[in-house]
């Protein structure tokens, strides 16, 4: 075998022979995406500190990444589908190493954000490409392993990330937390031409442009608004933002029932495993991600934990990522899809419950069980969901459909810090208020309330002052431990209703096992009909 695949996937006769080593590269790709939305969550407070970042800058240094990755993955995977799927891995694995590059250089507010944005087009490029090469690679018999690979790499991730920053952390600035992404990226880019074959969509006609730029419109603006809204107030641009998505997505909608040859065939969303795998991975990542951001920061700034030791206390959660992965392997072939699924939802709205108990007295302890459920749902959820959505599409069409899940994964991502994030700061600053409210100067308060971060600064500065004293400093500490536990008790019986809603309406979509078997003999038989008419 020669030491570049030279020969396209779809020319193949028989099975690839190095399948399994091309999807180590895939999960590798995937996990350096992944890990450099995770591992920024250890990094803020020293990105905070030594840049002098305000709320606002700080949420945008997040989210400068998630703006770009969310809005272009419909587009970029069927770019990637046209031209080269191979291709577009690498290329974007190169986008990402260079805007690492940068991250970890500059120090300006407005080039961090920059940096993190390049990143965010890199893995909107990388994400879909990853599964579309998947399926294109494994036969259908061996698909739902590989995806399940796949999922289970996502959880791994959660807790990867923060792990390997809080490591570099230990001895290193906070520059390094983007710089680790450069030689895990070029060690992706080289095993994609070693191991990883060509492929692209044999049958695949021209690319819907106009639909794609009404996807980044809608897609964009959407996330723009409810990452600025919620947290900033309702001011012209998140208002205006969130019209013009009503509108794109009206337009899209619209443009594609028309289109001869569309991005993506809205009609899709009337087949059932397809409408309720979507709505899975939308509410399952809006209450896990959400909870996980929060509960995070309870272990860094109530519990004291440094970066390393908050990475070291999520691992139990990558763990039950692989059990509830090697569960759902077993099970999900006969028990099928809507029983995997939902039950996975009702242990992840579980784990999210589990949250309510959180008090200022809480330990580790208490976020042991929530973590461990919140992983098991994900392992056990997920790659059913995926490979449903994968194999509503037909091989010309699997940049799309990879690009259609990212999407729906990023979105309940973003929605869920978003909006919980929101309930939380307000909830934060209310109790807060009511706990300490006219025993501080107003700037003082202000700064408190902004975060819990904040709230410690003040009360570390009372401390320092002559007519604070140790005392006054422990009783405003003590408030806003109390205030933030509040908060995430709060918070989370918000998130956990909403999931359990959630859940209730997937499960009311899904159909039984009988009818998605149907459903995916339905869509694989599509695919040679579509090679013959190609020819």
């Amino acid at each position: 075998m020669p030491l570049f695949v030279k020969t396209p996937a779809e020319k193949m006769t028989e099975p690839y022979p190095r399948r399994w080593w091309a999807l180590l590269v895939l999960c590798l790709s995937l996990l350096i995406v992944v890990m450099a939305n995770t591992s920024l969550v250890v990094a803020a407070p020293d990105l905070t500190k030594d840049l002098g970042l305000s709320s606002s800058d700080l949420q945008w240094v997040i989210d400068g990444y998630t703006v770009p990755y969310a809005a272009l993955m419909l587009l970029l995977g069927a770019v990637g589908d046209r031209y080269s799927r191979r291709g577009a891995l690498v290329l974007g694995l190169l986008i990402f190493a260079g805007g690492s590059v940068m991250g970890g250089l500059v120090d300006e507010t407005a080039l961090v954000i920059t940096a993190r944005a390049i990143m965010g087009v890199g893995a909107a490029v990388v994400m879909p490409a990853t599964l579309s090469l998947l399926v294109a690679i494994f036969p259908r018999a061996e698909r739902a392993k590989a995806i399940t690979a796949w999922s289970a790499t996502s959880g791994l991730a959660i807790a990867a990330g923060p792990l390997a920053a809080g490591w570099l952390l230990e001895d290193h600035a906070w520059g390094s937390t983007f710089l680790m992404n450069v030689p895990l990226a070029l060690v992706g880019v080289v095993g994609a031409l070693l191991l990883v074959p060509p492929s692209r969509a044999e049958s695949m006609g021209r690319i819907d442009y106009v639909g794609g730029l009404l996807s980044i419109v809608a897609v964009g603006c959407l996330v723009y608004a409810t990452i600025e809204g919620p947290h900033f107030g309702w001011g012209a641009g998140p208002i205006t933002a969130a019209v013009v998505a009503g509108v794109g997505l009206l337009a899209f909608v619209a443009w594609e029932l028309r289109h001869p040859n569309p991005m993506l065939d809205v009609r899709k969303f009337k087949e059932r495993p397809f409408n309720g795998s979507m709505l899975a991975v939308l509410f399952f990542f809006f209450g896990t991600f959400g909870s996980i951001y929060y509960s995070t920061q309870f272990l860094q700034f109530v519990l004291g934990y440094n970066a390393l030791e908050t990475g070291i206390r999520l691992l139990p959660l990558a763990g039950a990522v692989f059990v509830g992965a090697a569960v759902t392997g077993k099970l999900a072939p006969k028990l099928g899809v809507k029983l995997m699924v939902g039950t996975g939802m009702i242990i992840g709205t579980a784990g999210v419950l589990l949250l309510t108990r959180i008090e200022s007295g809480s330990t580790y302890t208490d976020f042991l069980a929530p973590l461990l459920l919140l992983g098991f749902a994900i392992g056990l959820s997920l790659s059913p969901a995926t490979d449903t959505i994968m194999g509503s599409f037909p091989e010309s069409e699997l940049g799309v459909g990879g690009g259609a899940n990212d999407t729906a994964l990023e979105l309940g991502c973003s929605l869920g810090i978003a909006v919980l994030g929101s309930l939380l700061a307000t909830s934060y600053k209310d109790k807060l208020t009511d706990l300490v409210g006219g025993h501080l100067p107003a700037a003082a308060m202000d700064t408190a309330k902004d975060s819990v971060g904040g709230g410690i600064a003040v009360a570390e500065q009372v401390a320092k002052n002559p007519q604070g004293g140790t005392q006054q400093a422990q009783t405003l500490l003590g408030a806003v431990h109390e205030s933030f536990a509040h908060a995430i008790a709060h918070t989370s019986l918000i998130g956990g209703i909403i999931m359990a809603a959630g859940a209730l309406i997937v499960i009311a979509v899904l159909p039984g096992r009988k009818h998605t078997g149907k459903h995916r003999q339905e869509h694989t038989a599509k695919a040679p009909e579509e090679t013959v008419d190609a020819a």
